[in-house]
């Protein structure tokens, strides 16, 4: 199965801009699903490692390290 997640929100709403980084990295990541991330609109400034840093949505790793996740298991993110 090939998955697409499309993030739209950025830190300005840290638990909505998390869902998307979570759902790839602690869903399809862990269940050896093919997937991307696409950051677009207000979502792209969490290429920003100081930004991503500073985002953590309610009950959600921070989403550096979820990022990071996905970095590390060759997920693409496109921007």
């Amino acid at each position: 199965m090939k998955v697409l997640y499309v993030a739209t929100t950025g830190a300005g709403d840290p638990t909505r801009a998390s869902i998307p980084f979570h759902i790839a990295a602690n869903g399809s990541v862990e269940a050896n699903q093919e997937c991307a991330l696409v950051l677009v609109g207000d979502a792209t400034e969490l290429v920003s490692q100081d930004t991503a840093a500073g985002v953590e949505g309610v009950g959600f790793q921070p989403a550096a390290e979820l990022l990071q996740k996905l970095v590390d298991n060759q997920v693409p993110v496109y921007v």
